[in-house]
């Protein structure tokens, strides 16, 4: 009950939880308990991660049916730290950036045709499209929390900590987190899907946005998964590449319109053209120039980049045939569910062990693969406790 209180709550939050629940705690008891588990949970992770290297890792269960897809995602958040070991108050700041995983089953069918061959009414929904852009973007100019704002208060970024819903039947979740690097989170990825049998599954997928770290994962330990960039990315540089060339509001619509289907029906190259010929007319950024985040020779080069780096991972046609996911919104969501914890203005975590930990426990939390519970089942007893004499 406390650690699953300190992974929910602040550590002040869940000592009043507790204490209403009849457990007498002061926060930073919570606080040295939830940390503490946090670190085995991240031993024991590392632990796999070792003997998946030495091939000694073996799948618990039955791979996922032919009727489920094994998908892994992968996104990054931000978090700030402070160093440890330096007296009270926050010492040396830094903000970091946490990897998180998603490694998910997903009931799903495949069709002869495209079950949905034009892009989804949301995705055409003037100021529901821009919402989203702005959101993903950080181009709405608001600050993340105003100064009299509770730390915990819920952000767009932060969802509130309403009860988690029941997934649907046959989806199941595995969540990872840390604030190690891409050499170092490759391996811890691939030994969760090793645990879970996704290797062994008919129908893979492997998600994530144009980060190059994502790609270098992807390579190097889901070489056999089907590599998918999320679709919601390419929504974001094609809408803001639109706006960059047309006139006024009407032809920017229509163009982002015309680039969006495009692309949702796997033409990219389309795109790709009409972007380059965009470019000969504006001008590409002068080399060595840093041009503000508007100006529209900036927004047309990086949708070329982007679509450009990514045109091989983009058939999403055959993907929604073969009942793949076309978007990373699972992991994207899950990102929020970390920060809601993690992040706040008066929170800072000790660099590197209370990020790692609290990460940890917060991971085990919002899985669905019971590891917090088989933690403390398998979790010897504490070596300071006697015991009465027989």
């Amino acid at each position: 009950m406390i650690v699953e209180a300190g992974g929910r709550f602040s550590f002040a939050d869940a000592a009043f939880a507790l204490h209403l629940a009849g457990v007498s705690i002061s926060p930073r008891h919570v606080r040295e308990l939830t940390l503490l588990i946090g670190g085995e949970l991240a031993a024991a992770r590392d632990a796999e991660a070792v003997a998946h290297r030495r091939r000694q890792l073996e799948p618990e269960g039955a791979p996922p049916a032919p009727a489920v897809v094994a998908a892994v995602e992968v996104d990054g958040g931000r978090l700030r730290t402070r160093a440890s070991g330096c007296g009270p108050g926050v010492h040396q700041a830094q903000p970091k950036e946490d990897k998180i995983a998603c490694l998910v089953s997903l009931p799903s069918d495949t069709h002869a045709q495209d079950p949905q061959p034009e892009p989804p009414p949301s995705f055409q929904e003037p100021r529901r499209v821009q919402r989203l852009v702005q959101k993903m973007k950080g181009l709405s100019g608001e600050p993340a929390a105003a100064a009299d704002e509770p730390a915990d208060t819920p952000t767009p970024d932060q969802p509130s900590r309403r009860p988690a819903e029941k997934p649907p039947p046959g989806r199941v979740r595995t969540c990872l987190a840390s604030l190690k690097d891409s050499r170092a989170f490759g391996p811890l990825m691939a030994a969760a899907a090793q645990r879970r049998g996704f290797y062994q599954a008919q129908r893979r997928a492997f998600l994530g946005d144009g980060q190059a770290y994502n790609w270098a994962i992807h390579r190097g330990y889901f070489r056999d998964f089907e590599p998918i960039v999320d679709f919601l990315h390419v929504l974001c540089y094609v809408y803001l590449a639109a706006w960059a060339v047309g006139s006024d509001d009407a032809p920017r619509w229509s163009l982002y319109l015309g680039w969006l289907r495009a692309c949702w029906q796997g033409r990219v190259d389309e795109v790709i053209e009409a972007l380059g010929l965009a470019q000969g007319r504006l001008g590409k950024p002068p080399p060595g120039e840093d041009l503000p985040e508007s100006d529209p020779r900036r927004l047309v080069a990086e949708a070329l980049t982007y679509l450009g780096n990514n045109r091989g991972r983009m058939d999403y046609p055959r993907y929604r045939r073969e009942g793949l996911p076309v978007t990373s919104s699972l992991v994207e969501s899950l990102v929020g569910e970390f920060n809601a914890r993690v992040k706040g203005r008066e929170k800072f975590w000790n660099r590197p062990e209370g990020a790692e930990a609290i990460l940890q426990v917060r991971a085990a939390l919002l899985g669905q693969d019971d590891r917090l519970a088989r933690h403390f089942a398998q979790r010897p007893g504490s070596p300071y406790r006697r015991r009465k004499a027989g």
